[in-house]
């Protein structure tokens, strides 16, 4: 397995920009611990969003970067579990065709993938790891 450290997708010519677009399912953790996604343990800290997928994987973001990156859907307050839609952030990305590693970020969780999955760069050093199932029906190229 191929750890590929701190790759820089803007200059990777096989990275191209994507847009998310699902609807999820959220609670905030009420004390530190971990779940298990499909492709690695992720770790977080109270009040950090735990997150369902329309898909049915589950993961969770860091409660700062999830209230920058997801909005409410009606009749869901901000900041209270419920339903929320991602906002249209474009992301770069590109399929790997080997197993390999990288972690969310540095020193962070090591996320683990397969053949065709794909390596997503949310912002410089900052990494997700996306089946290639999953990464056709949620992700559009722009």
């Amino acid at each position: 397995m191929r750890n590929l450290g701190s790759p820089d997708l803007s200059s990777d010519s096989d990275a191209h920009s994507y847009v998310k677009d699902e609807q999820v399912t959220v609670e905030f953790a009420t004390r530190a611990g971990s779940l298990e996604s499909a492709v690695g343990v992720n770790h977080y800290e109270i009040g950090d969003a735990l997150i369902q997928g329309s898909t049915g994987d589950r993961w969770c973001v860091s409660r700062d970067r999830f209230d920058a990156k997801y909005l409410p859907c009606d009749g869901v307050d901000a900041g209270m579990p419920g339903t929320y839609r991602n906002k249209p952030m474009p992301v770069l990305a590109k399929q790997v065709h080997e197993s390999f590693s990288i972690a969310r970020v540095a020193g962070g969780d090591l996320l683990k993938g397969l053949p065709g999955d794909w390596l997503v760069e949310y912002s410089p050093g900052d990494y997700g790891l996306v089946d290639r199932l999953r990464f056709g029906r949620v992700y559009r190229p722009l």
